[in-house]
């Protein structure tokens, strides 16, 4: 069977979907793995360092993609390469499909069985697979490093004979797996840490990192499970609000990790909270794919706000680090494939009750089979209206 791995064409993406460690273990397998020419160049691996590895070198698209079985790819192609993929394959991307409601049914009419590899789901048994959870990890710490360079005042205490600068203190909000790791850098760096989440089990978290933990703690927070955090009340937002107002304006960095699946980012960092902070600070907003935490983040840009603020929403946080995120990313779609690759017939099983396999399938077959992505049903014809019954034969109304 043929995997073809594609060079990324979208404006902010430096990743690719396979490294030579990765093509080795892929040839292992039985497969024939065709790299187009220059995936690597933006990740530092060179089309020798793939051809060595055992890869067949592919000029175009078109060449790589002619009798692939499987496409391994950082995001959703585009709609001129999907149209190359030859129908029953399966491709492995993150496929960003809540952001463009157009791309699942296109997929299923072009026969592609897609695997969406942000909605794997977080059980044990996936954590290898996990490229949210390994992107996100280098993004935090990507989001302190970029903070650091932006930052005119230092990380840590200095003391020295001429005075003793101040440690930088930067307040983290969202504890997820970028929060974390943004945390524990800063710390590294010598900052004073302190951060927020809405979700109760972060609190021990961001204790046990050496930073002081910053929230509202009521019942609904409580009510936050799982390793997604849910959209919150305006009650709630209003209660974090003003908390937050007074925390930001003491701090210089503030980084923004919050995201909500499927949905816009919500705005956390309010303009006012942004015109309270001193000249010099800087704002790293690790949410501006979806809008930004902050209400003066342009997504896409570095901009510097009247009041002297630096914001930094760069797109695609994980692609300003390539090398190390390319490395996890593919190392995720492989053990993805790995696991239900059928040693006998080299070729992928993927049982349609596995719990992984139907978090992460969103086509196949020729048809849209996630829950989230099912197009809406006709509804059903009204039955005709029942004859009038006697009280004591009514139905009971529903509890």
């Amino acid at each position: 069977m043929r995997l073809a791995v594609l060079k990324e064409r979208r404006g902010s993406e430096a990743r690719v979907a396979a490294t030579p460690d990765t093509v080795k273990r892929l040839v292992a397998l039985g497969l024939t793995v065709a790299i187009e020419t220059g995936a690597g160049a933006t990740a530092a691996i060179p089309d020798a360092e793939f051809a060595a590895a055992g890869a067949e070198l592919a000029a175009d698209p078109a060449a790589a993609l002619a009798g692939a079985g499987i496409v391994f790819a950082v995001q959703a192609p585009l709609p001129e390469q999907r149209a190359l993929i030859p129908r029953g394959a399966l491709l492995v991307c993150t496929a960003g499909a809540f952001a463009d409601p157009t791309l699942v049914p296109s997929l299923a009419e072009a026969g592609i069985d897609c695997a969406a590899m942000e909605l794997l789901p977080r059980i044990t048994r996936a954590q290898s697979m996990d490229v949210l959870s390994s992107q996100a990890n280098l993004a935090g710490y990507r989001a302190v490093v970029e903070s650091a360079v932006t930052f005119q005042r230092g990380f840590p205490m200095m003391m020295t004979a001429a005075g003793t600068v101040p440690p930088a203190r930067v307040f983290v909000i969202g504890a997820g797996v970028a929060g974390l790791q943004a945390i524990a850098t800063a710390r590294r760096l010598g900052a004073i840490v302190s951060a927020t989440d809405v979700r109760p089990a972060a609190k021990e978290e961001i204790k046990s990192l050496g930073a002081v933990f910053i929230g509202v703690e009521d019942a609904e927070t409580a009510g936050q499970t799982g390793a997604y955090a849910k959209e919150m009340s305006d009650a709630f937002r209003q209660k974090q609000a003003e908390l937050l107002a007074a925390t930001v304006a003491k701090n210089d960095i503030i980084i923004c990790t919050a995201l909500v699946m499927g949905r816009k980012a919500p705005v956390i960092v309010t303009q006012a909270m942004v015109d309270s902070m001193r000249p010099g600070s800087v704002i790293i907003d690790l949410a501006s794919d979806a809008g930004g935490n902050c209400a003066a983040t342009v997504p896409g840009q570095q901009i510097t706000t009247p009041n002297g603020v630096t914001v930094l929403g760069w797109y695609n946080w994980p692609a300003r680090i390539p090398v190390a995120s390319s490395a996890l990313y593919s190392r995720n779609l492989f053990t993805f494939l790995s696991t239900f690759w059928d040693k006998e017939a080299k070729v992928p099983k993927l049982p349609e009750d596995d719990d992984i396999v139907k978090g992460v399938m969103l086509t196949r077959g020729g048809a849209v089979v996630h829950p989230n992505f099912l197009p809406a049903q006709a509804a059903p014809p009204q039955a005709a209206p029942p004859q009038a019954a006697p009280p004591e034969a009514a139905p009971p109304q529903a509890a």
